[in-house]
């Protein structure tokens, strides 16, 4: 049963293209008023999901309830469902505020009731005076928020949106990114984000859901999905991570001590519901991974191979055992950074190290 704050739920859809199945049994409890992001890479089923929430496509199985009554074949057009996708589909013979319109205007709403809403939306996203543009004077960033204000101002439940802010340049895509969270929040509308960039997803939501091979691997606030990732896919796809394959060897309190061949020694890791014996995979982000000094609890000898200024950072790729591992160390100004060749010590604390379960069929298992 769905929780008294859940506003869209999806139980068990599943999808299918010929022999390719999109979408895998995946079930979610959608918040009212959150800002939830499906996450993955291209082909892992978020943009079909999104698709079958619209109306444009149908599941093969399961169901989709907005307020707990399905809508299963309700047409798009009566859903309470508002849209942005990447070609905002604005009409190029039509004025912003036209654009702007067209929703009320197939609802039959009264002409006063249409232009107090279109003032009220271009207000909403800083375009207030652009009524009387074409969406060719506009810049691309402005006929995003065109693009926003035609779906928000139908009052809709829910937004669907599409990677809108794809076709962007980074500055601009950043910016906007901002303004849209700052929009859903002014506003209390649950969004539902589509988009394969990482630091987007981590940027913009409230909860991200993490995709890959048409299933949820991960569903989880960004802080959680980030540094406790639950999955070796969850942990590689969202940033950069160190993975090692070990053995718990013992298990004292919340701390495990972890045995890794490649490393040639063991390391701490936090307990989890490891056991001792138990094969598993580890990840180290790599801000997290620090050179060590003589008050470091544990120390290991490794060598720098290779240096790259990342403005706040300098990343290192260095050679631990027969492992190379990336350190994110932040840039002091006026600091050199380390040099290649220099020998080093590192360490982790144990709860900075995350302990995934190995993937099935490998040795650890």
């Amino acid at each position: 049963m769905a929780q008294p704050d859940t506003l869209l739920t999806l139980d068990g859809v599943v999808k299918t293209f010929g022999r390719h199945r999109a979408v895998d049994g995946v079930s979610l409890a959608v918040r009212r008023g959150e800002f939830l992001t499906l996450l993955g890479p291209s082909g892992c089923g978020k943009t079909t999901i999104l698709r079958m929430v619209a109306g444009f496509e149908h599941p093969d199985s399961g169901t989709i309830a907005i307020d707990g009554k399905p809508i299963q074949g309700i047409p798009p057009y009566r859903r309470p469902i508002g849209l942005v996708f990447q070609n905002l589909a604005l009409f190029p013979h039509l004025t912003v505020g036209e654009n702007i319109a067209f929703g009320l205007r197939v609802r039959r709403q009264p002409a006063e009731t249409i232009a107090r809403s279109v003032d009220e939306a271009l207000a909403l996203v800083e375009l207030s005076g652009y009524g009387e543009r074409r969406v060719h004077e506009l810049s691309g960033g402005q006929r995003q928020r065109v693009a926003l204000a035609r779906a928000l101002v139908i009052r809709p439940a829910v937004m669907l949106l599409d990677e809108p802010l794809g076709a962007l340049d980074l500055k601009l895509r950043r910016q906007l990114q901002l303004e849209l969270k700052q929009i859903q929040q002014r506003t209390g509308t649950t969004f539902i984000f589509v988009t394969h960039d990482q630091e987007e997803a981590i940027t913009m939501s409230d909860r991200i859901a993490v995709m890959n091979g048409g299933r949820v691997e991960q569903l989880d606030t960004a802080d959680r999905v980030y540094n406790r990732p639950t999955t070796e896919f969850v942990a590689t796809f969202v940033g950069d991570t160190n993975l090692l394959t070990g053995r718990v060897s013992s298990v004292a309190g919340p701390t495990a001590t972890v045995s890794v061949p490649v490393l040639g020694r063991d390391v701490p890791a936090p307990a989890g519901d490891a056991r001792a014996g138990t094969g598993v995979r580890l990840s180290i982000r790599p801000e997290n991974v620090r050179f060590a000094d003589s008050a470091s609890p544990w120390r290991m000898d490794a060598r720098v191979l290779e240096v790259v200024y990342a403005g706040a950072a300098h990343r290192y790729t260095v050679e631990a055992g027969e492992a190379r591992l990336l350190v994110a160390a932040p840039a002091s100004p006026g600091t050199a950074p380390l040099a290649v060749g220099q020998r080093v010590a590192l360490t982790w604390a144990a709860d900075d190290a995350v302990l995934l379960a190995p993937p099935a069929g490998s040795p650890g298992r």
